[in-house]
């Protein structure tokens, strides 16, 4: 081959690997994480696997929260962002389970694949999917710890619920309704909180899931129930506010039991302590992951119709087993922990 027939062959050969190294560039799927809020540490480490999902796939991850718990016009620029942006799809924890149907309806016109994760949607079928916590499972075994630890005094409760927010989304009413039926409270309508005619049942008090909020609550439950012995809340957060707040009067003394869900580490450890008596973890890391296989991927992983989401799992953590009520050590609770 002579000189020119070289040049012109490696001249040939530099435009088609720039040629399919730009086809690949084009090709790089985006992908969107939308979570509640950017501080708690279960969207922490729901933002950590969707990253190292997101590198492992060699896709591009555009995160965004809302600004605080409850945000839906946050989250809703999120989504427009997201389309503007071109993305294949998007993960999200919805603030306001029905308020953000009409956005996902917009994205899912626009093409873009929808998984919705922790926090249902109402409905639940206005997302391509939802991997999620049973959170009315997790309610359910915390409740039945709770009763199956107070023994023949659990008919006389005096129960403190320490809920989410007064729109009541999907996790917020799931959770709270599951404790119920697990403590053995006649649930009324078993969408909704609030209704329930059962006199152990005190008051809802509302934390939004935040520590600071959660004390607070837990102040202004005292005053209507000085004879507290059980307390429901939300997360774990919560939990270590409505310590704070019992401790203050000294109710730090054994005579309440505080149950919760989520399984972060410093629930784990509250757990240890005996601030918590029990919790349900649920494994964040684990839906993020999930869903950007899913989205990227394009393909879906088989969900029973009749539950209508992917369960990610739950495990009840305590120190203090209950017969019957199926549960794994702290030690073990501390080495699948986050946050």
């Amino acid at each position: 081959m002579g000189r020119l027939g070289f040049l012109k062959t490696t001249l040939a050969c530099a435009i088609a690997v720039a040629g399919f190294a730009g086809s690949a560039f084009a090709q790089e799927v985006t992908v969107g994480l939308i979570t509640k809020t950017e501080t708690n540490p279960f969207f922490v480490k729901m933002r950590e696997g969707a990253e190292a999902k997101a590198k492992e796939l060699g896709a591009k991850l555009i995160s965004c929260a809302g600004k605080f718990d409850g945000d839906n016009d946050g989250q809703v620029a999120c989504i427009e962002n997201l389309i503007s942006a071109g993305a294949k799809g998007f993960a999200i924890v919805p603030s306001d389970s029905k308020a953000i149907v009409p956005t996902i309806q917009k994205a899912r016109d626009a093409g873009l694949k929808v998984i919705v994760l922790d926090t249902p949607l109402d409905p639940m079928d206005a997302a391509d999917a939802t991997f999620a916590t049973d959170n009315r499972k997790a309610g359910e075994l915390i409740g039945k710890w709770a009763a199956g630890t107070l023994g023949d005094k659990a008919k006389d409760a005096s129960i403190v619920f320490l809920d989410l927010a007064t729109n009541q989304p999907t996790v917020d009413y799931l959770r709270d309704q599951g404790f119920m039926a697990g403590f053995g409270i006649d649930v009324k309508d078993p969408n909704k909180y609030g209704d329930e005619d059962d006199p152990r049942i005190c008051t809802h008090e509302i934390s939004q899931g935040d520590q600071e909020k959660g004390r607070t609550a837990m102040e202004n439950a005292l005053q209507k129930c000085p004879n507290v012995n059980v307390v429901y809340t939300i997360n774990e957060p919560a939990a270590a506010g409505a310590w704070e707040a019992l401790k203050a009067v000294g109710k730090d003394d054994g005579s309440v039991l505080i149950v919760s869900i989520d399984g972060g580490c410093p629930g784990v450890a509250n757990v240890e302590s005996g601030v918590i008596g029990a919790t349900s973890q649920q494994y964040p890391l684990k839906m993020a992951a999930m869903a950007l296989d899913a989205i990227v991927s394009g393909t879906l992983p088989a969900i029973d119709p009749e539950v209508g989401f992917l369960d990610t799992g739950a495990s009840l953590i305590t120190a203090k087993p209950v017969d019957g009520v199926p549960s794994i050590s702290v030690e073990e609770g501390k080495s699948l922990c986050w946050g």
